[in-house]
């Protein structure tokens, strides 16, 4: 393994672009972390970072940085994900991927197995599950506030932004699919999507996925699109005596509790003059919330994780679970049919079994 720099822990962040500058921002900000590596091949990049952080190392590759980290943030596109976290973990570097953890299930499995081999941390960057908002919206379903779960719905929209290797479910599901994971405690049992391309011929900019979670029993859908007029980001939870709304575009009161229901009305046999249902109408609440810094949160726990030998909370069994989910339902939408994770899972243990 890396040994940690007396003065502070080096860490490297591949790729440079939006995301990746992020990381370098929150990164400066960190007193556990000594030095800051740009790993881009794009020299403009590096210089643009360098006029706010003076003290920056640069490097062109992975390779050449590989010497001087203890740790690596791989904030690529997702096709390089494997082969870049799998050198780093060789080395004896701790490594953070940005969500999707990989492309598909087996590369996954091969990237946690190496980092377990190697004693290194392996965490993915779920975001959302260190945002305060997300959080709340847990504790409400642990504490059954929202009674029994009818459905939860997601929405996640906007014009773009179109990716080169992967397709709008890889791009923007894994946030919501690693939401609802959270805020349930669970994962689903079964996948079922439905996907489209139009202004990409390649590449499907428009997503349904129906995820059936067992303990609890609830439906949750996810519609993920690069091809909408309006952008939103939206969790909503449905249950038998409480509804919330979480749209994390707001603001302010990013989270909105909805007292009100429905119930059956009394059978009346065949009197069609009265309602079917009953309605309940109440508050509007808005619980407080302290605000954070959810990419804050993330790096400081993965930094927390290298130093201490913690867990992560996204750590890569977590990414597993998320890219499981993507897999089936790439198998669902090409097929046209419900997919059952353990297909996933024995496809990839067949596979496995061969080598």
């Amino acid at each position: 393994m890396a040994m940690t720099n007396v003065t502070g822990l080096r860490v490297g962040v591949v790729g440079c672009g939006y995301w990746g500058s992020k990381h370098i921002r929150v990164l400066h900000s960190l007193e556990s972390v000594g030095t800051i590596a740009v790993i881009d091949p794009n020299p403009d990049r590096a210089l643009q970072l360098s006029r706010n952080y003076p003290a920056l190392e640069a490097y062109k590759d992975l390779d050449e940085a590989i010497p001087h980290l203890d740790a690596v943030i791989i904030a690529t596109p997702p096709s390089t994900h494997k082969p870049l976290a799998l050198k780093a973990i060789a080395a004896g570097v701790h490594v953070m991927v940005e969500k999707p953890l990989a492309t598909n299930a087996a590369d996954a499995r091969e990237m946690i197995a190496a980092a377990e081999a190697a004693g290194v941390v392996l965490m993915v960057g779920h975001t959302f599950e260190y945002h305060s908002a997300v959080w709340q919206l847990r504790e409400m379903v642990q504490k059954k506030e929202l009674g029994d779960l009818y459905y939860l719905d997601t929405a996640r929209l906007n014009l773009g932004l179109y990716q080169h290797d992967c397709n709008v479910l890889f791009d923007l599901a894994p946030h919501d699919v690693s939401i609802l994971n959270y805020v349930l405690g669970a994962t689903p049992v079964s996948v079922q999507c439905w996907s489209s391309h139009h202004a990409n011929s390649k590449l499907e900019d428009v997503g349904y996925l129906r995820l059936h979670y067992k303990e609890p029993d609830v439906t949750a859908n996810v519609h993920v699109s690069w091809l909408d007029p309006c952008k939103v980001r939206r969790v909503t939870m449905v249950g038998s005596q409480k509804m919330v709304i979480f749209n994390d575009l707001a603001s302010e009161e990013r989270i909105k509790v909805h007292d009100k229901g429905v119930s059956q009305g009394p059978q009346l046999g065949d009197d069609l003059t009265q309602p079917p249902m009953s309605y309940r109408y109440g508050d509007v609440v808005s619980p407080h919330l302290v605000m954070n810094e959810p990419l804050m949160v993330e790096d400081e726990h993965f930094v927390d994780c290298i130093l201490t030998g913690l867990t992560p909370l996204t750590s890569g069994a977590n990414g597993l679970a998320v890219v499981e989910v993507l897999e089936a339902a790439q198998i669902s939408a090409r097929e046209g049919r419900e997919v059952l994770i353990e297909e996933v899972r024995a496809s990839q243990q067949a596979v496995g079994g061969l080598r």
